[in-house]
């Protein structure tokens, strides 16, 4: 069995390429997708389309271009998994959660016990809570293995 899946969340930390590493290391059959997670790169993806007189409006721009790829790698995954990390607030983590839910997609958070409070809606549609990284893949190979 094969498995795509999408990676969300915070961008600061390697908690992605754990993930990879670990899968690879078991040998799973996984195809891991991002958003992209060059903060800056993200930040202007909607330059092309021409200066703005306020950063809200190019925020905005470059929402809409990431969402093409945000919106088409969530609906081709198999899981989703995401990450909130404790020294950004990630709310394009939680719409992307959201987006999940309202999908009936599958996915997994993975953050710390000390956030359990404030992403108590998220984690009660998700499929697991995990703290680690070495949890989401033990869910990985469960999954494809079992």
């Amino acid at each position: 069995m094969s498995f795509t899946v999408y990676l969300s969340g915070e961008i600061h930390t390697d908690w992605r390429d754990e993930i990879r590493r670990g899968a690879t290391a078991r040998g799973l059959d996984v195809t891991f997708t991002s958003a992209v997670t060059d903060h800056e790169a993200s930040d202007a993806a909607g330059d092309a389309l021409g200066p703005e007189s306020t950063g809200y409006w190019r925020d905005h721009k470059s929402s809409l271009v990431n969402s093409i790829r945000t919106r088409n790698l969530i609906e081709k995954a198999d899981l989703v998994v995401v990450r909130f990390g404790d020294k950004y607030k990630q709310w394009n983590a939680a719409f992307d959660a959201g987006y999940c839910a309202a999908l009936g997609k599958p996915y997994v958070t993975l953050h710390a016990e000390d956030i359990i409070h404030p992403l108590k809606e998220v984690d009660a549609g998700a499929q697991a809570w995990a703290t680690t990284t070495d949890q989401v893949v033990d869910i990985l190979d469960y999954v494809l293995k079992a």
